[in-house]
């Protein structure tokens, strides 16, 4: 990664049954989240980051992991 490339990475989460769709609006309104979906399978809800910094998106994605609802998160950092 170049100096001036934003750092893209996925956030996979597990919600409380029910809160997948008030989640996935809330999640979509914060700055730096490019898209949120629901999905079906092992995990409720994929979000995609761009974050300028791991700064950044250490704090986004620990402000997912603290809102009501969310059980669980795997994050996976890309590499291109």
């Amino acid at each position: 990664m170049s100096g001036n490339e934003n750092i893209v990475a996925y956030v996979l989460l597990n919600v409380a049954l029910g809160k997948e769709a008030t989640l996935r609006e809330e999640i979509s309104k914060l700055n730096y989240v490019t898209e949120a979906k629901i999905v079906y399978g092992e995990y409720d809800i994929v979000v995609r980051i761009e974050a300028p910094t791991l700064t950044i998106l250490d704090k986004l994605v620990s402000t997912i992991r603290r809102m009501s609802g969310v059980l669980k998160t795997v994050t996976l950092i890309s590499t291109s």
